[in-house]
C-alpha cells in the first residue's frame, strides 16, 4: 500500500513538472516572433509625426484603442515608417503604422499589437 502512494506522489511530482515546463515553452514561443523593442529619440519620434500625419491617406478609417499593448484589428492598412528614420534605426524597420485621432501608431505587424504613441508636439 505504501509503495502504491509513493508511486501515485511520483507520478503526480512529474506531471507537475512536465506540465509547467510545458508553459515555460509555450511562454518562450509567444514571444518568438516579437520585434526587438523600438527605441527613439526625440528627434525620430517628432520626424515620424511631421512624416506620417501630414499624410492623409495613412489615416486608419477604423477607430480603435491607440494604447500601448492594445490589438490592431486585421482589416487596417498599416504602413513603412519613413526611410530616414529606418536609415537612422535599422530596428525600425519591423514596425509599421497608421494614423489614429490625431496620434502616429506605431505596430508590430507580426503580433499586431501597438508598440507606442507618437502625439503632436506641444505648442511653444
Amino acid at each position: 500500500m505504501r509503495a502504491s502512494n509513493t508511486a501515485r506522489a511520483a507520478v503526480a511530482t512529474l506531471a507537475f513538472v512536465l506540465a509547467a515546463g510545458a508553459q515555460s515553452i509555450f511562454a518562450q514561443n509567444d514571444n518568438a516572433g516579437a520585434a526587438p523593442k523600438l527605441e527613439l529619440t526625440a528627434a525620430q519620434r517628432g520626424a515620424i509625426y511631421a512624416a506620417v500625419s501630414k499624410d492623409r491617406s495613412k489615416m486608419s478609417p477604423q477607430r480603435f484603442p491607440a494604447v500601448i499593448g492594445a490589438e490592431v484589428p486585421p482589416m487596417i492598412n498599416l504602413y513603412a515608417l519613413p526611410d530616414d528614420i529606418i536609415a537612422g534605426n535599422p530596428a525600425a524597420k519591423l514596425y509599421e503604422c497608421t494614423v489614429v485621432d490625431d496620434k502616429v501608431v506605431l505596430v508590430d505587424p507580426t503580433r499586431m499589437r501597438v508598440v507606442d504613441t507618437i502625439g503632436p508636439l506641444p505648442q511653444q
